[in-house]
């Protein structure tokens, strides 16, 4: 009885962070899971055999971390495909190097308002370099939350989305930089819950690989959206996404992820 009311009360949060030669910022990764007041956490890290100190980085925290991985990888999903599978918890969360959690009280605040939903979700500020503050997310999260919620675009950060492991498929390595969007619609479709916890959950580094190769980023997206909404649907949102893109640079003169 005492361990079935833990299992709902408190479950486990596997935490997984990709990195690949990043010693500039991992360590900002790593302290943001240690320093969780929530104590039920599981931290994966999968380092793809990193060249730059990154490693030693790492190590300075062994004792503290439940999985270490280090190994050549076929890309960054292929890594992802790793963690998940080294996961043991009822929820996986990717918080990938440079990325933080919003404070140390994060993972308590989603468990105690998650309501054991099968997706959890939250809002993400965007930091820069120097780990300043610099803006929301031009994508507000929805309050309600479904399959069909990333038609107009990801409205939910992949940082801040919170996915019972059962329900919770390995990515499509075809896609090499949006399987992510494709991830979360999978599982979306699977899940019968979904809770928005009205809080910041997440601190996203702005300019990762996406929005290095944002041409194929987007050609990516176009084509897991129409997978998954249908071609004629596609288009249609696409026009609704180019309107508001739009509205939203007329408004703020710049674009944000």
């Amino acid at each position: 009885m005492e361990q079935t009311l833990k299992k709902v009360t408190s479950p486990k949060i596997s935490i997984i962070t990709i990195v690949y030669n990043n010693v500039r910022d991992i360590e900002h990764t790593i302290l943001s899971v240690l320093n969780q007041t929530y104590d039920n956490i599981e931290y994966i890290i999968i380092d793809g055999a990193s060249t730059d100190g990154t490693l030693d980085v790492i190590n300075k925290y062994r004792g503290s971390i439940d999985v270490i991985v280090s190994e050549k990888d076929k890309g960054i999903y292929d890594a992802m495909n790793k963690g998940l599978s080294k996961a043991t918890g009822d929820y996986v969360l990717f918080l990938n190097s440079g990325d933080e959690l919003y404070d140390n009280s994060t993972i308590q605040t989603v468990v105690e308002r998650g309501n054991n939903a099968d997706i959890i979700y939250g809002e993400t500020k965007l930091v820069d370099e120097e780990r300043r503050i610099v803006a929301d997310r031009r994508h507000k999260a929805p309050s309600t939350f479904d399959w069909k919620s990333f038609r107009y675009g990801m409205n939910v950060c992949h940082q801040a989305i919170y996915i019972k492991r059962n329900i919770a498929e390995p990515y499509d390595l075809q896609y090499k930089l949006s399987a992510d969007i494709d991830w979360v619609i999978r599982a979306a479709k699977k899940a019968k819950t979904a809770q928005y916890v009205h809080c910041y959950v997440a601190r996203y580094l702005v300019g990762g690989m996406s929005q290095k190769r944002h041409r194929q980023s987007l050609k990516e997206r176009y084509e897991i959206f129409k997978k998954h909404y249908g071609t004629i649907p596609n288009i249609f949102n696409h026009i609704v996404i180019a309107f508001r893109l739009i509205k939203y640079r007329i408004t703020h003169g710049k674009t944000r992820e």
